[in-house]
């Protein structure tokens, strides 16, 4: 019998060590059965990080390196990086079922015991101690650290109770109640926000990580346990809230800096995928690929902006709550017009600056402008941004001898004429507001390489955001939407404190 052929259902069938023994199991740490997991599936081709975007050629190998070399692992970098999601997936590497001596406190290897309890039980009844099986999903256990953490929570106390009802003396090791590390004996252990940990505390791990020793109230105890370490911090808690105490971090071994997605692309597939769209009638709510190009730019303009603080970061959550948010604008514009389809509009980004005001760290200039307004000036820089990828610089026109494509839709703003795109409007009453304006829609036909029937209403607003962002026209929001007109008779008609383009009552 090939213990390692086993299912996990004839493994569940072993109940006793000499069966065990029978099938020829044999002790191995947790990082050798991490190594040697990852080294089957590096040479099977699989990929053990599925859905982890962007990092195939950084942080994964790194990750592999550092499991290769049986390292301890801290993963540094700003929040919203997949650092926890990637720790928990390295439960993956783990084997399906490993053995554990019934009624044991610590999950003890039969061939290797680590307790009194088991060395006393296997002593005792030999090939008949009876066994058990612990699951991989089991053996993983996680701890948000915060400044109330105690060294009891981690490493353990004396218990006067449990002495008590057993009428135990404090000498017996029996009246010590086990922390979660001496608790996650052959299992990932991961502490997020190292950091944030007490350093008094950080030092209760220094023999754990090094030795293998932990003392509890004068109790010397030798327990070599077998824990693969994963930590997580944000490199500003160094200078911030706390620091990683130095001889912890030495003896942490792979410390692995994580980063935010590297292109638009990538972005798009992380929020696709963590997006929650259950029970929404995506199949009926058309999004353009540049409606989901304008969501992720929000973000990279948010980790650009000189309003946002660039040590805090703009997580990835902040894109998945925002295209969430997206959809419900339209998903409710469906139920209040009673119609069975409709696309996405420009204006539907309103509805996604609740989403951005929660997930951004503003410094002292972002505070004193207001969250709101920032929120709707990072979405205008994203139209801004996307705008040029489609349709030539209004800027640049305006001085070409070819004539300005702009001029006709301008020139009918120009004349006094207003535009109000409103959040409720029905798709009719949407296409008939955007074809009053002359011109419009054959800017977007020319223009527009390959251009979807459906989406021209679309790129027929977002050419008028795009105007409004370059200083063509006036954009200003309104109680149930948004109004574009000339810009310089807004400027006449602004009453004295007005704001022109935002208002943070409208939201």
């Amino acid at each position: 019998m090939d213990y390692h052929t086993l299912t996990g259902k004839e493994l569940k069938q072993i109940r006793t060590l000499g069966q065990l023994k029978a099938a020829g199991y044999q002790a191995k740490s947790i990082k050798e059965e991490l190594r040697d997991n990852l080294i089957a599936k590096i040479k099977a081709r699989e990929n053990v990080f599925e859905g982890i975007w962007g990092y195939e050629d950084t942080v994964i190998p790194d990750i592999e390196r550092a499991i290769l070399s049986r390292h301890n692992i801290n993963l540094l970098g700003l929040r919203g990086q997949a650092k926890t999601r990637i720790a928990r997936m390295m439960t993956l590497l783990l084997d399906e079922y490993v053995p554990v001596v019934y009624g044991s406190e610590l999950n003890d290897d039969p061939l290797a015991p680590l307790t009194s309890y088991a060395r006393n039980l296997i002593e005792e009844r030999g090939d008949d101690t009876p066994i058990t099986w612990w699951h991989r999903n089991e053996r993983y256990t996680e701890k948000l650290a915060t400044p109330d953490v105690s060294v009891a929570d981690l490493i353990g106390d004396v218990d006067p109770i449990k002495a008590a009802t057993m009428k135990l003396s404090y000498n017996d090791e029996r009246v010590i109640h086990y922390g979660l590390v001496p608790r996650s004996h052959r299992s990932i252990f991961v502490i997020n926000e190292l950091p944030d940990l007490q350093a008094r505390i950080q030092v209760a791990l220094f023999n754990i990580l090094q030795e293998g020793d932990i003392q509890i109230r004068g109790f010397k105890l030798r327990l070599p346990l077998d824990i693969q370490f994963v930590f997580t911090a944000n490199p500003e808690d160094y200078t911030n809230r706390g620091s990683i105490v130095t001889p912890l971090k030495d003896r942490i071994e792979s410390q692995i800096i994580t980063h935010y997605p590297k292109s638009i692309e990538i972005g798009k597939k992380i929020t696709a995928q963590e997006a929650n769209l259950k029970g929404k009638p995506v199949e009926n709510i058309h999004v353009p690929e540049l409606m989901k190009d304008l969501i992720e730019q929000i973000a990279i303009e948010a980790r650009a902006s000189e309003y946002v603080d660039e040590k805090s970061g703009v997580s990835a959550r902040l894109t998945i709550s925002a295209y969430e948010n997206m959809i419900s604008a339209a998903e409710r514009r469906l139920y209040m017009n009673v119609e069975n389809k409709t696309v996405v509009r420009i204006a539907d980004l309103i509805g996604v600056i609740p989403a951005i005001t929660g997930k951004v760290e503003l410094v002292y200039e972002g505070e004193q402008e207001g969250a709101g307004l920032v929120a709707y000036n990072l979405i205008g820089k994203a139209i801004r941004s996307q705008f040029v990828n489609y349709f030539p610089s209004p800027e640049e026109k305006k001085k070409s001898k070819e004539g300005n494509p702009y001029v006709i839709p301008l020139a009918w703003f120009g004349e006094g004429n207003v535009l109000d795109i409103l959040a409720s409007q029905s798709d009719k009453e949407y296409k008939q507001a955007l074809m009053e304006v002359p011109g419009l829609e054959n800017v977007v036909t020319q223009l527009v390489k390959n251009l979807p029937e459906r989406e021209k209403e679309f790129f027929m607003e977002f050419a008028l955001h795009g105007l409004a962002e370059y200083s063509q026209l006036s954009k200003r929001m309104l109680d149930t939407g948004l109004q574009f007109k000339d810009l310089f008779s807004s400027m006449f008609d602004m009453g004295p404190g007005e704001e022109d383009d935002f208002d943070e009552d409208d939201l």
